[in-house]
This record gives structure tokens, C-alpha cells and sequence, in this order.
């Protein structure tokens, strides 16, 4: 008799925390910044959870979660409420952790992604507010002994949890989630989004069932991911493993296991806890969290424009493809540069008196270009995302302004491209405009057709093999002999204006 292999159905809820970006911690005045610093330098009493102390609520964490809610379309309840979560772990100094269980500071919500040109929406459990722990490093002695050292300047920043429902059905789904995710949360200034350096962490929830099926066949949590590479791998990992544990009569047991990055594979931590193992109780120290109607609107007015509105309007504004404004809008900051740019490059155009406007499906398309290209060329040289609002922007000395008045030398001919290049680094560099550059490195374009010509006549007389190949059907010997005129002329030459003078030349014979 021949047994049908059963089919199954990936089942993904993902539990993404986000630390903030506040000056402050969550419930102490001690700085949030303590990336790279020595150990147990940026504590007090609070964080350390000594005896005695009382927490103060930070107002722009619970503005930052709200603006967050919002964006991810969450019911926004009026009230909210801090609770105590007891786990006995050493990377929590008071024993419990601050956070909120039953009454969040946003409730349901939505978030849409796009996989393989095919939209979902993935649902918004809630998103709440709470501390980070401290910090376990776990070492080995001379020895061979192990023991784990706690830092505590982690502890107390304030931490954003995001608890998406389990709609997520693949690997790619949840890479899809987490980087729109990430975007959007970038877009509104409240988090890094660096998995790498761990402001933006993720737990994944995942089981399979049958196909059809509403029962799950066991859960399974895996932490320990710290790359959107690493999430997928794990999860894919993780639902052939269950598949093969049950085709084999096996059971999955509830349980915590980390992915191993090196050795691609995840192993058993620990059993899942339940819910009432972390006897939440209500925070005696801190008073419920309001937010009437006038706070909600003054926080929903300081929510910019979100990544799907912002690359719908570019699209319609700037005549712009898909895969155009997708890129562009990929970081706040890009998208913000372009849009700076174009206008300035219409203010240069246009001139005091003059209303003349550039065409909406034609130069914006060429400043698109030149972001896309050049311009994130040299971000990525010296490794700066605009995307990341924590990042350090001052070897960027480029300013929109300067970039416009570059593409507009290049746009009436003053320059060439490969001149607009050279230009573009130095002012990147160096902050200075455009027009002083070209003029002092003496850059402008040749575009006086005896000048180019004399130039035209020495390179043949120099290379009589190309010319004579020309002559004899190689169209790839004019390249050559243009790329020779180019030099001579230091680059300065007008490329459609040496092409026609070669051709010209060449023809007319030796």
C-alpha cells in the first residue's frame, strides 16, 4: 500500500523589539548612548535596581510608541498601563522587567508587504513599550571555564515591542515584514534598524500544520538572529526540520531554540514559557499612561510621510517608474535629497523673473539617475546610509543645492559626464560648489569645433591603424580613436561633437 506524504503549511509570528531613540533611558535621566562604551559606565541606582528607587516615565518613548502605532494602523485605546514581568534571569537586575501585558499603548494594527509582485497584509497583534535587560557576555578562562560577565548600560533603554499576528506563511514573507518594518520605523525617527548591532532584534514564532488545517503541530521559538540573512535561514531551517521530525512519527515539544549562525542550524535552549509563568502584575511605582484626544493628534501631526504614500506621490510628481521611486524611497533621506535637488535644480533654471518650468517626466528622471547611480556610489564608499537616523553624516560635505547646480553644468553642456563625475567626488568631499571647481581646474567643456578638430587631427596622424580599421569596417576602432580625442582634451571635449568630427574626417579619407 503507498502512503501520500502529508503537505504542510508554515505558520510565522514574529516578535520584533526596537530600542529607541531617546536621549534618555526608559525610566532614569542615565544617556541611552552607550554603544562602545566601557562596561557599567552609563548606570545609576535605577537601572542597577537598587532598593528604594522609583522609576520615572520617559514622555518621548510613549510619543514614539504612539507615532509607531499609527503607522502601522493600530487601534489607539485611551489608556495604558505598565506591569511587572518576573523572570528569574541574571540580565535582569530588579528580578522582574518593566512592560505592559493587558493594556498596551497600541492595539490592533496592519502592515502590507510585497513578495515576489504580490501584496499582503500581515497583522499587527500590538505594540507595546518596555525596558531592555542588561547585557550577558559569556567567556571562557585560560582554563576552560565559562562564566558570564553582566554590563549594565543596556539595562533600563527603552524598548519598543511590535507582536505581529501569525499570518506570515514562508521565509520570504518575513524577510519581506522585517524590512518594511525596519523602513518604516527609520522613516519616523524612533529606531536605528541595525540587526547587527542589535537596537533591532527579532524572535520568531513558528509551527506547521497540515495543509487545511487549523491546528498547529507544536510551537517552536527562535531567537538569536542578527541579520535579515539569518531570519531567513533560520525560519527555512526550523519548518524542515519540524516537517522531518513529524514524517518520522516524532513530536514538536514547545520550546526556545537559537539558530547557529556558522553551522546553519538551530538548537534546543530551553522550554517555552506561558504567559502566567511571568505572573504579570500591575506596576505600583507608575501611575497609568492618558492619551486623550489632543495628544493623539498633536503626535499623529508630527508623523511624516510614510514609505507607500511618499513613493506614490514621486511616481505621479516626477513621471518616475516604479523601479525608480521604489529605490529612491528606500531611505527617508534619499528620498528627501532627491526631492531637495530637483527643486533647487528648478529654481536655477527658472531664475529671478523667469517662470520656465522643467519637464516633470524628463529631468527628474535624470536627477533620479545621477542619486541612484554616482550619488550612491559614494555613499556606499565610505559606507553612510541615509536610511539609518542614527548614522554619522559628516563626511558628507555634498549638499543638494551644490548637486543641482553640478547637474545643471552637465545638463547645458558646460561639462561632460565623465566630468561631472570628477566634479561630483570633490564636492562630496570637500563641500565646495561646483561651478568654482570646474572653473578653477579649468574643466569647462570644448565645444568650438576647431579646437576639437586640430585634436581630431592629431590622433589620427598618431593611431593610422585604428583610422585605416575604421575605414575598413571596424565600428569598434572609432570608440578607440574618441577615447584618444577625450584624452587629449583631458575630457574636456564635447563627446557627440568628436564622434561626428571623426566620422567626418575618416570618411573624407587619408
Amino acid at each position: 500500500m503507498t502512503t501520500t506524504a502529508v503537505q504542510y503549511e508554515t505558520v510565522i509570528g514574529l516578535e520584533v523589539h526596537a530600542q529607541l531613540l531617546t536621549r534618555s533611558k526608559m525610566f532614569c535621566p542615565c544617556s541611552s548612548s552607550y554603544a562602545d562604551s566601557t562596561p557599567n559606565t552609563y548606570v545609576c541606582p535605577v537601572c542597577l535596581g537598587m532598593p528604594g528607587v522609583l522609576p520615572v516615565i520617559n514622555k518621548r518613548a510613549v510619543e514614539m510608541t504612539i507615532m509607531t502605532g499609527l503607522a502601522l494602523n493600530c487601534a489607539m485605546p485611551q489608556q495604558a498601563k505598565f506591569d511587572r514581568k518576573n523572570y528569574p534571569y541574571p540580565d535582569l537586575m530588579k528580578g522582574y522587567q518593566i512592560s505592559e501585558y493587558d493594556e498596551p499603548l497600541c492595539g490592533s494594527g496592519w502592515l502590507e508587504i510585497e513578495v515576489d509582485g504580490h501584496r499582503k497584509r500581515i497583522g499587527v497583534t500590538r505594540v507595546h513599550l518596555e525596558e531592555d535587560t542588561a547585557k550577558l557576555l559569556h567567556v571562557k578562562n585560560p582554563a576552560g571555564e565559562t562564566y558570564s560577565l553582566v554590563d549594565v548600560n543596556r539595562s533600563g533603554v527603552p524598548l519598543m515591542e511590535v507582536v505581529g499576528e501569525p499570518d506570515i506563511r514562508s521565509p520570504e514573507e518575513a524577510r519581506a515584514y522585517l524590512m518594511k518594518l525596519r523602513q518604516i520605523l527609520r522613516y519616523l525617527d524612533v529606531c536605528a534598524g541595525n540587526m547587527e548591532e542589535g537596537n533591532f532584534r527579532c524572535d520568531a514564532n513558528i509551527s506547521i500544520r497540515p495543509l487545511g488545517s487549523t491546528e498547529l503541530m507544536g510551537k517552536v521559538e527562535v531567537k538569536n538572529m542578527n541579520s535579515f540573512r539569518s531570519v531567513h535561514r533560520a525560519l527555512g531551517y526550523e519548518a524542515e526540520r519540524q516537517r522531518e521530525v513529524l514524517d518520522s512519527g516524532g513530536r514538536i515539544p514547545q520550546e526556545t531554540r537559537g539558530w547557529v549562525d556558522d553551522q546553519g542550524i538551530t538548537v534546543s535552549q530551553r522550554s517555552k514559557e506561558y504567559a502566567h509563568d511571568y505572573r504579570y502584575f500591575p506596576e505600583p511605582d507608575l501611575p497609568p499612561i492618558v492619551v486623550d484626544h489632543e495628544w493623539l493628534e498633536e503626535i499623529r501631526a508630527q508623523t511624516p510621510e510614510l514609505p507607500d504614500a511618499k513613493r506614490a506621490r514621486l511616481q505621479t510628481a516626477y513621471g518616475l517608474s516604479d523601479y525608480d521611486v521604489t529605490l529612491l524611497t528606500e531611505s527617508r533621506g534619499l528620498a528627501q535629497f532627491f526631492e531637495d535637488t530637483v527643486k533647487g535644480w528648478k529654481r536655477i533654471v527658472s531664475g529671478p523673473g523667469v517662470h520656465k518650468e522643467i519637464s516633470g517626466a524628463e529631468n527628474p528622471k535624470m536627477v533620479a539617475n545621477w542619486v541612484l547611480g554616482e550619488f550612491s556610489g559614494l555613499l556606499n564608499a565610505i559606507g553612510l546610509d541615509l536610511g539609518d537616523p542614527d548614522a554619522d553624516r559628516r563626511e558628507m560635505k555634498l549638499t543638494a543645492a551644490n548637486f543641482a547646480e553640478l547637474l545643471n553644468l552637465l545638463r547645458r553642456g558646460e561639462i561632460s559626464a565623465a566630468t561631472a563625475k570628477q566634479v561630483l567626488k570633490e564636492t562630496f568631499q570637500t563641500g565646495r560648489r561646483p561651478k568654482e571647481i570646474v572653473e578653477e581646474a579649468g574643466l569647462v567643456q570644448i565645444t568650438a569645433s576647431d579646437e576639437i578638430s586640430s585634436a581630431v587631427e592629431r590622433v589620427i596622424g598618431e593611431n593610422a591603424k585604428a583610422a585605416d580599421d575604421y575605414r575598413g569596417g571596424k565600428e569598434e576602432a572609432l570608440k578607440f580613436l574618441v577615447g584618444q580625442v577625450m584624452r587629449e582634451t583631458r575630457g574636456r571635449a564635447n563627446p557627440g561633437l568628436v564622434n561626428e568630427l571623426l566620422r567626418e574626417k575618416l570618411n573624407d579619407g587619408p
